[in-house]
């Protein structure tokens, strides 16, 4: 495949590469990186350059892999009167998002109690693929968390009132419409509301190491040697299940709509076809559901920490820095061509990166850009980022999601081990509680990229600015 650099870190693919290309490819990737990205990676990214009505650039960021549809990683932005919205361009589990949360604890204070503590997390927020909540939802209320997604949950007192303005979107998407939904996604949901699920979702325990901006970091409210907590999980089965009801009423619909795609995965209608609304508005409920779920698992870590050092979750300072969404499309304004327009943005393992002085950022942040939460694997670090003007020019204010994998989660099996992992982890003085060994196998560090090198590819090029790095003590 012809592969041109562009500049460095850089890599563009022409239109004219293959048939149907309407827009070249471009994807983020160092040297060593840009070896990950393999032919079947690289035959998504320019599948996604076919699509009617894209403009630019159909574009991966570092931590791109192969996935359903668009690879993870994936950002594509298209015209709202020709484009097309599909669910493969967004994923299966929609806003699956990470959340951080601070403490005014310090590493030391929490250590001798850090077992403690981790036992009473892991009862209290259910992990695993047939985790189910303690919490019972009636049909009314999964109505009014799809419409309300975070207030709902701040209602209910799973939250405190100036909560929702640390989250994208202020934790509700207005459009989202239940009828959308059908009733075995409902059925699928009742259940599972304050659970992390599996794969690649965690509750971990962090420290802050290094602080790379001191004075965001003020605004931000970090120090170092500072106990923060990090939530990665989305919309469970219930945002699954409306993703296969709409792939599998898309797959039907090609040939109505004369679409004629490269990849069945990329099933697509017109985005203002009225089953392209009808699915816009189903994934926003789905959306909404992921808010009140990190916002109901947010209610249940601070209960721990309570229990735990004897003072109410305000006195330990258990403010959220920001939440974050992936796997979600939506309507934004982005200059195109020299001009603003209003565009279709589907950002599949990737995330908002607006820059400073942008709308849709909480105003203490505005001066600094929208804080970006990457996830590492369990063993290695994460980071805190900030947007930038250059991802709003470059990618439609869009960076990576976390560190993307190099492994499948089945050759992760057959490769590594769960209990060798789980001694080796405590030796590096990280503990783990995990629904399964197999599930910890899955999730080991080797199956990931090199999280600060994926993360100096975008500091590096200016898509995003490197904040803070974290290390985990407790998953």
């Amino acid at each position: 495949m012809n592969i041109i650099q562009i500049e460095p870190d850089l890599w563009e693919i022409p239109k004219s590469e293959k048939p149907g290309m309407r827009v070249p490819a471009r994807f983020y990737a160092n040297a060593s990186l840009k070896k990950g990205f393999d032919h079947d990676v690289l035959n998504q990214l320019t599948n996604m350059a076919t699509l009617p009505g894209i403009l630019e650039y159909a574009i991966c960021m570092p931590d791109g892999h192969l996935g359903y549809g668009f690879p993870i990683g994936g950002v594509a932005a298209f015209s709202i009167q020709e484009g097309v919205i599909s669910p493969g361009g967004i994923g299966f589990d929609i806003n699956c998002g990470v959340r951080l949360i601070k403490t005014n604890l310090e590493f030391e204070a929490v250590l001798p109690r850090l077992k403690t503590l981790l036992d009473d997390l892991y009862k209290a927020v259910p992990a695993g693929t047939g985790g189910t909540s303690p919490i019972t939802c009636s049909k009314k209320d999964m109505a009014r968390i799809m419409r309300e997604g975070v207030q709902w949950a701040i209602q209910n007192r799973y939250g405190w009132p100036h909560d929702r303005y640390r989250l994208e979107s202020e934790g509700q998407i207005p459009w989202a419409d239940p009828d959308t939904v059908s009733e075995q996604a409902v059925n699928r949901g009742l259940s599972q509301l304050g659970t992390l699920g599996s794969g690649n979702h965690y509750l971990e325990i962090q420290v802050v190491t290094e602080l790379f901006d001191e004075q965001a970091a003020d605004v931000l409210g970090l120090f170092k040697g500072q106990i923060v907590i990090m939530v990665h999980c989305g919309s469970r089965g219930f945002g699954h299940q409306i993703a296969r009801d709409y792939i599998d009423r898309f797959s039907r619909l090609q040939k109505k709509y004369g679409l004629h795609l490269p990849d069945r995965q990329l099933a697509a209608v017109p985005f203002l076809s009225e089953e392209g609304q009808q699915y816009f508005k189903a994934m926003a409920a789905a959306a909404n559901f992921a808010f009140a779920n990190r916002q109901v698992i947010t209610h249940h870590i601070r209960t721990a920490f309570s229990r735990t050092f004897g003072k109410n979750a305000a006195a330990l300072g258990m403010d959220i820095v920001y939440d974050v969404a992936h796997n979600i499309a939506k309507r934004e304004k982005h200059l195109i061509n020299g001009q603003t327009k209003e565009v279709l943005v589907h950002r599949k393992g990737a995330t908002r990166a607006f820059g400073p002085g942008a709308a849709d950022i909480p105003d203490q942040y505005k001066h600094i850009g929208q804080p970006i939460i990457i996830g590492g694997s369990m063993e290695t670090a994460s980071y805190l980022l900030l947007g930038t003007a250059k991802a709003e020019a470059a990618t439609f204010g869009s960076t990576l999601h976390g560190a993307g994998r190099v492994m499948s989660r089945k050759a992760a099996k057959k490769q590594l081990r769960g209990k060798t992992l789980l001694k080796q982890m405590a030796e590096r003085g990280i503990m783990v509680r995990a629904a399964s060994l197999s599930g910890l196998a899955e999730e080991a560090g080797a199956a990931y990229k090199d999280v600060s090198e994926v993360v100096a590819t975008v500091h590096n090029t200016g898509l995003s600015k490197k904040a803070a790095a974290f290390r985990p003590i407790g998953n």
